[in-house]
């Protein structure tokens, strides 16, 4: 393996036999000076397909964190029926770094979608199930039972998906209605939303979940109309762009959400408008 550029003490940029770029992890493989032949004994992972825009997470991401993301992606590649994108690493690495970072600050998330998700997804939620056990082996940090909810919704985003025959049926796709969702944002707020990062893929990842449930039948019950009425009180631009979206959905899919809807797709347009620095 010819070693051409280091990422960091533990990970560099190499060519194969074959001329083809990956990424080499391996305990100290980073120190010595590149370019440079590196034994196939001192790396422990290779990743291939690693875009450029995900190189940086080798600096950012703890190393144990991608590795140990890396084994749970091959566990899930043999307990689900379905491929799964090679950058479903990286987003599951980025997720647990940061359940991790919560638990050591004592910041609890709650996940009011848990029963949804174990009654809609059971394999996914089991592999979850099992992280947050594995992760408390792993690194000695106990994370919340819930946050196999998060784990299972990464692991879904990152399914290699082609049209079923209900979806081909609809006049606009999952991929297309996000699309939509994306373009109305960046025209209510004038900004320009990247594609190509982990905020973009993390608001992704919860409105899949939320057109899943809507094909489903499953949309969340609204209990709580007071709360979005103070939204629209406080953040009128963002009840809004939502109220926008909302009517996109009803006239392409036929489907009104509630309000509790509304609020679900409040705080990810907010996440995502923060993220590009709204």
């Amino acid at each position: 393996m010819y070693a051409i550029k280091k990422l960091n003490n533990n990970a560099l940029i190499c060519r194969d036999s074959t001329g083809a770029e990956l990424v080499a992890m391996g305990k100290g493989i980073g120190f010595q000076p590149v370019p440079r032949e590196v034994p196939l004994s001192e790396i422990e992972r290779t990743f291939y397909d690693v875009g450029s825009s995900q190189l940086h997470l080798f600096q950012e991401i703890p190393d144990d964190v991608l590795l140990f993301s890396a084994k749970l992606i091959d566990i899930a590649k043999n307990e689900l029926p379905y491929p799964l994108k090679p950058n479903v690493v990286f987003t599951l690495a980025d997720h647990i770094a940061f359940c991790l970072e919560r638990a050591k600050k004592q910041i609890h998330v709650k996940m009011p979608l848990a029963y949804d998700v174990k009654q809609m997804y059971p394999q996914e939620y089991r592999i979850g199930e099992y992280a947050v056990k594995q992760i408390y082996r792993q690194f000695q940090i106990g994370i919340p039972q819930n946050e196999a909810v998060g784990i299972a919704l990464n692991i879904l985003n990152g399914e290699v998906r082609t049209p079923d025959a209900e979806e081909e049926k609809r006049d606009v796709s999952d991929e297309a209605m996000l699309e939509d969702i994306t373009a109305i944002v960046e025209s209510e707020y004038h900004i320009i939303i990247e594609r190509d990062t982990f905020s973009y893929a993390r608001y992704a990842t919860h409105l899949q979940y939320l057109f899943q449930r809507i094909h489903a039948g499953k949309a969340i019950d609204s209990d709580n109309l007071q709360m979005y009425g103070k939204m629209q009180d406080e953040f009128p631009a963002l009840t809004k762009c939502v109220d926008k979206i909302s009517a996109h959905i009803k006239a392409k899919w036929g489907c009104a959400l509630s309000e509790k809807e509304k609020l679900y797709i409040c705080l990810h347009v907010n996440r995502i408008c923060i993220k590009e620095g709204m």
